[in-house]
């Protein structure tokens, strides 16, 4: 391999700074265009922006490059300019690339382009950032490239995460990791990694960002990518500023303001950071002056209005307000944040924005704000939103005189700081309460709280997914608070008539009243009006209602969730009569087979890998026999220890053994006159085979502590995924029980080699899962079904069954399910094996009409010339070996 091949390689893996290692000794005349501007996007990654612009500018002068190079060159300068601040020249050279790689048909040129694209859109935009994403979601699923894939999961993680959507943006990250597990690529690791931080720190869990930081910053380094190392430090220059330890945070923020270029955004964030540190300790003059340039509305469009200058804004009006005499300034700067983050719809800012509001006016300017006097809550369930929150409802309480309730939310907000290790925000609420009163910190009586009251808690969480006891339970708790003057439950029907379930005090007007939707029950809405003051201490507690009804309706989100987890879809849940709607190709001549043998009482041993069927065919061989009005006893001979196997299948006496006091029939006993399914057979044990093979040859069986034998009339099926002649060879498996359970032998292929059963099998599952689940009718689209015929399934129908289900729920009613529901991971995979085909394979049923599977044939190879020529008939039909008018033709014919 020459040293081009290996910098190449290297960059695949995300090794940069050894990519540039190898590169540097070369100098551009002895370089060709490609290997130049390979050298040119390494400079860019490494920070040396200078000799990659040089480099890239020099290769796109030649008139002769190719639409692949071109595309590259302005890619690389793309780069360059984002690391400078220049959001337009960004904008500008990544669509020429777009456009170029487009005309040379690279998607993979065309996902990166498009992936970059992406990032310069406003996260809080979500029409935009849906529709890009959509079209990059198509290409990069055409691309198959691991790398891109996973860069996709990086930017949808951060773009979530930026809109406030934690979970959504941590499941993108494990995706992403998923992804490099398989193909590894360092700089992608480390970009990973600096999320999790980023994530950790939102969600202030100091422990996990200190791991994920320092992880970030060794992958960063090993990679040599400026930026991952960049917003290692900066990060991590963050978590030191929460955990309180200033000086290193501000020594990890200038060295990464070091690596950006002045007037870059990234420079303007990390400002935003290292003002932030200036306030907490002090220095108001310096940090004001940090975020000056915020002030104005003169820079750039793309610039105004931004995420980072919306959030810097916000920093500038708090630092406002802690300045003497600049009251009017931090207003007008606090209209504006919530100007640009309503227009944005950025909501994770316009609740930072109103919680400051609402600690910072004064009373006339409250009333003007906001038509209560209490602030309302937030919408991110956050720690440094709840600490806002009770700062603000304490500021609120002490401008009217309330102390005794305003020390309450000071010893909440407190306690929430200092037990997620905030510092800054810790001292921020003890700054806001000496500002207000001057005076020392306040002192707390011990509250105690009746136990009655706590219990009424434990049973309100108890029912959280029964509405009407959720609401008794919370009228329960309403009628014994302070500041609540009324409240009734009630359900209303779909005629709007309404049936009260419980009420409590007077519940007079009805315009003053606070509703809280409590769920559906028996196909009424169970809905809980509250009426109190509009005083702030009445408001919170109506607030913190609020709170418990969300998190009791999480809680009950939650279990069902995890019962969804825990049930599987069963297979033998196929249609037991109408086989032909689920079965096609190599199943239905089994099943066939099975409806032959299954009126004789002969033993059935039938073998494949898990999850291929094999306990649907042996309920077929049940259900057709002229046992089927008897017992069909389902058994996995893994299912319990070995040790108590023989008791399970034999059964035993009362007083057999320690532990048995009363008789048990056993498995056999109990399929009596019908069919025992024994599941995994290969895994019964020597000690156990012999019994068995005595029961098969003589139907008699001798439960444990009995002093006589028992004829029992059973069929047996048996079934395995493990080779028995290899088990027999290998003196783990008797040859003589073999021979009796290979009867009748029947082996079911892995659903790989059936593909032409998976479309009928994955429109039965949406069908019965858009049914089960209440989604009206749900099919799969053909782009999707494409998909799932290509993939392997090493899981079978249970795989397919599994992934059906999960894209049915989170699917819209009635909507097709298309290619944006597959999991990334397996169109990842798909579009691998696309790609190593080249789109020239496709699998055939042999045993379909031949008309039907030459108009296939014909199609797809018409539909891969014209895409071959770019749509150009003249070289399609020379390709196809055919004229233009029988080209003109088919295409008419098959509607192409």
């Amino acid at each position: 391999m020459d040293v081009v091949a290996e910098a190449r390689e290297l960059v695949r893996q995300g090794r940069f700074a050894e990519a540039s290692r190898r590169l540097e000794p070369l100098s551009a005349g002895r370089l060709g265009a490609s290997a130049a501007l390979l050298k040119a996007a390494v400079c860019a990654a490494i920070g040396d922006c200078d000799q990659a612009k040089t480099l890239a500018v020099q290769v796109l002068r030649s008139k002769l490059l190719s639409d692949a190079d071109r595309s590259a060159g302005d890619f690389t300068l793309s780069r360059v300019a984002a690391a400078i601040g220049d959001r337009q020249g960004e904008f500008d050279h990544l669509q020429r690339s777009l456009t170029a790689a487009e005309r040379s048909g690279d998607l993979e040129r065309v996902g990166w382009a498009q992936l970059r694209l992406l990032t310069l859109a406003d996260p809080a935009n979500a029409d935009v950032c849906a529709s890009s994403m959509s079209r990059l979601r198509r290409t990069v699923s055409c691309a198959g490239d691991p790398s891109l894939t996973a860069a996709l999961h990086l930017v949808a993680a951060d773009l979530e995460g930026m809109r406030g959507l934690l979970a959504k943006s941590q499941r993108h990250v494990v995706l992403a990791q998923s992804i490099l597990n398989r193909y590894p690529n360092v700089w992608l690791s480390g970009w990973a990694e600096n999320t999790l931080l980023a994530l950790s720190l939102v969600q202030c869990d100091v422990p996990a960002a200190v791991d994920h930081g320092n992880a970030a910053l060794a992958l960063g380094l090993e990679s040599g990518a400026a930026a991952v190392i960049r917003h290692s430090y900066a990060n991590l220059g963050r978590l030191r500023y929460t955990t309180g330890d200033f000086p290193l945070a501000l020594n990890y923020l200038r060295q990464a303001l070091e690596m950006t270029r002045e007037n870059g955004e990234a420079a303007y964030g990390i400002m935003d950071s290292i003002a932030r540190v200036s306030m907490a300790q002090g220095q108001l003059s310096e940090a004001e002056e940090l975020t000056q340039w915020v002030a104005g509305d003169s820079r750039d469009p793309i610039w105004t209005g931004g995420y980072i200058y919306r959030h810097s804004l916000l920093t500038h009006a708090e630092i406002l307000g802690r300045l003497p005499g600049r009251e009017t300034e931090a207003r007008e700067c606090l209209s504006r944040v919530l100007d640009h983050a309503r227009r944005a719809g950025d909501t994770l800012l316009q609740d930072s924005a109103l919680l400051l509001a609402d600690e910072t006016l004064e009373v006339g300017a409250r009333e003007r704000h906001s038509p209560s006097l209490s602030p309302r809550p937030t919408r991110h369930l956050t720690p440094d939103s709840a600490i806002a929150y009770e700062r603000a409802l304490m500021c609120r309480l002490l401008s009217s005189g309330e102390d005794q309730p305003a020390s309450r939310h000071f010893d909440r907000a407190i306690g929430i700081a200092r037990a997620v290790s905030n510092r800054p925000a810790e001292a921020d609420v003890e700054r806001s309460w000496r500002e207000r009163r001057g005076e020392a910190l306040p002192e707390l009586p011990v509250l105690r709280v009746q136990s009655a009251t706590l219990q009424d808690f434990a049973s309100l969480l108890m029912h959280a997914g029964r509405p009407e006891l959720l609401a008794t339970g919370l009228i329960a708790i309403i009628q014994n608070t302070d500041g609540i003057t009324g409240a009734r439950a009630v359900a209303r029907g779909t005629d709007d008539t309404d049936q009260e379930i419980a009420s409590c005090g007077a519940c007079t007007d009805a315009a003053t009243a606070r509703t809280f939707n409590l769920g559906t029950s028996r196909g009424r809405t169970v809905e809980l009006h509250v009426h109190a003051p509009l005083d702030v201490e009445s408001q919170a507690t109506v607030n913190s209602i609020g709170f418990i009804v969300a998190a009791a309706l999480e809680l009950e989100r939650a279990r069902l969730e995890r019962e969804e987890r825990q049930t599987l879809w069963p297979v033998d849940e196929l249609p037991a009569e109408d086989d032909d709607s689920v079965v096609a190709g190599k199943m239905r001549d089994v099943m066939i087979y099975a409806r032959k043998i299954a009126q004789a009482n002969i033993t059935v041993l039938v073998t494949g890998e898990s999850g291929t069927g094999k306990e649907v065919l042996a309920r077929a061989v049940h259900r057709y026999s002229t046992r089927s009005k008897k017992p069909f006893i389902p058994f996995n001979c893994t299912a319990v220890p070995r040790e108590l196997l023989e008791s399970h299948l034999f059964g035993f006496k009362r007083g057999a053994f320690t532990g048995a006091d009363r008789d048990n029939q056993g498995l056999i006993r109990a399929a009596r006159d019908g069919t025992l399914f024994l599941d995994e057979i290969g895994e019964l044990g020597l000690d156990l085979q012999p019994k068995l093979l005595r029961f098969l040859e003589s139907g008699e069986i001798h439960p444990l502590g009995e002093t006589s034998p028992f004829s029992v009339n059973v069929r047996i099926v048996a079934a395995t995924n493990a080779d028995l002649q290899k088990l027999v060879a290998e003196g783990r498996f008797r040859e003589d029980l073999y021979y009796r359970l290979n009867v009748i032998p029947i082996a079911l292929p892995p659903l790989r080699e059936r593909r032409e059963e998976i479309a009928p099998l994955a429109q039965h599952f949406a069908l019965k899962w858009s049914h089960e689940l209440g989604k009206g009718c749900i099919r799969v689209a053909d782009d999707l079904m494409e998909h799932l015929v290509l993939y392997p399934w090493p899981g079978n129908i249970r795989q397919l069954s599994n992934e059906i289900h999960r894209m049915v729920a989170v699917a819209e009613t009635s909507t097709p399910l298309t290619l944006d529901h597959l999991p990334r991971a397996l169109r990842v995979e798909t579009e691998m094996l696309k790609r190593k085909a080249n789109g020239l394979e496709m699998a055939i049923s042999l045993t379909d009409r031949l008309d039907r599977t030459v108009s296939t044939i014909e199609r797809e190879m018409i539909k891969v010339a014209l895409r071959t020529s770019n749509g150009k008939v003249d070289p399609a039909a020379k390709s196809l070996g055919i004229s233009r008018k029988g080209l003109y033709l088919k295409r008419q014919r098959f509607g192409l």
